[in-house]
């Protein structure tokens, strides 16, 4: 699950992570008494789900008061687009009002799990206010990674390393050690995936200071963390998607129109790969998981019927504890209650997979059967040719 910037200071400032005064509104004359007890001088910035806010023209520097309230005005609605919402943008519905700082440096602060080592890793760059992916293309050597044990926390040593790598000395590497460590503690307390510092402030007095942030959760997690799921914003996320969370079922929109449906991330992937080298290119990743039942796998195919880009649709099942009648039937209930003008290729193996078969070919559906994943991938593919 995804935060807001202003959640996630809320968050970090309980670990006593340091961050700018400010507050959030959806209303552009209360930014400007907001910028007014801030001094006057303040940065009004657009609060979406993704990064690059600065160069779409969702964070701008307010000289005055009255400032604030013309650049509230103008942020507040507009459809900010960034090269993380694509070409449609998000609507932008409120701003964080905070107080301009004498920046003398911006540096790279964030932590994130290392699967292959099992353990969360912290980073650091003395490149902040970049995207840490154009940083580590460009010279993979400017990141400093720091792995650590979660259940010990980071240590004060792997801090002042840290502290070393982004040349910090005197009070401001004193300062920024409490921070990491405080950081890492967050990370580790909230059971987060992502916590990201960009940038990274250094004060003209030597403060260290989250100028940013940004926290990303384990959807898995959350049911320790009510107060972090209370942040959850259904306007920030794909419609289709929380409609399918609503079912329990996993499903990512993408930007194809081969609509899949599958049972095991794994099997989703291999999916997706597949009709990508059979010259296709997937619509969306949903998974109905092990032990879908035939509502599930109903309103999963009606959750991938209703994305418009959908042209045709590969079912690909392999029943272990999920039986493929269970699938078959669901599918044709699907069909028959929703109507279907695009192709639907099938593919069943594994737990009663003649059960399944027989179902669909006695329901008298133009379902097109498949024998194996590369079989149904170049039958979806075909299908296309023939949609009008």
């Amino acid at each position: 699950m995804k935060i807001h910037e202003y959640q996630a200071k809320e968050i970090l400032r309980t670990f006593g992570v340091a961050t700018p005064r400010g507050q959030v509104t959806d209303s552009p004359e209360e930014a400007g008494r907001i910028a007014k007890e801030l001094g006057g001088r303040a940065v009004v910035k657009a609060q979406i789900h993704a990064g690059g806010r600065g160069k779409g023209g969702g964070v701008k520097l307010a000289k005055s008061p009255d400032e604030a309230v013309e650049l509230g005005k103008k942020i507040l609605g507009m459809q900010l687009v960034t090269h993380q919402t694509g070409p449609q943008g998000q609507k932008v519905k409120k701003i964080l009002v905070e107080e301009a700082l004498d920046i003398a440096r911006e540096l790279y602060l964030g932590i994130t799990l290392d699967r292959a080592i099992g353990q969360p890793v912290m980073m650091v760059s003395k490149q902040g206010g970049m995207e840490i992916e154009v940083v580590a293309a460009k010279d993979p050597t400017a990141i400093v990674r720091e792995p650590f044990d979660p259940a010990w926390g980071l240590q004060s040593y792997q801090a002042r390393k840290l502290a070393d790598a982004l040349s910090l000395t005197g009070e401001t590497h004193k300062k920024s050690i409490g921070f990491f460590i405080a950081l890492a503690k967050a990370y580790v307390a909230t059971d987060a995936s992502l916590s990201e510092i960009n940038p990274l402030l250094v004060t003209g007095a030597g403060d260290i200071i989250a100028l940013d942030a940004k926290m990303n959760f384990d959807d898995n997690a959350l049911f320790r963390h009510p107060n972090i799921k209370e942040y959850r914003d259904l306007d920030e996320e794909d419609a289709l998607e929380v409609e399918a969370s609503k079912f329990g079922l996993n499903y990512i929109k993408l930007d194809g129109n081969v609509g899949c449906m599958v049972n095991g991330a794994g099997l989703a992937m291999a999916t997706m790969d597949i009709i990508q080298y059979a010259g296709g290119k997937p619509a969306n990743f949903l998974d109905v998981g092990g032990g879908a039942n035939e509502e599930q796998v109903k309103n999963a195919m009606r959750i991938i019927l209703s994305d418009p880009n959908v042209k045709a649709v590969l079912i690909n099942i392999f029943g272990g504890i999920m039986r493929c009648d269970i699938i078959a039937t669901g599918v044709v209930n699907a069909i028959q209650e929703i109507g279907i003008k695009v192709p639907v290729v099938v593919r069943l193996e594994g737990t009663n997979v003649e059960e399944g078969k027989a179902i669909l070919k006695s329901s008298g559906l133009a379902v097109i059967p498949a024998n194996d994943m590369k079989d149904a991938a170049e039958k979806v593919i075909a299908s296309l040719g023939k949609v009008a």
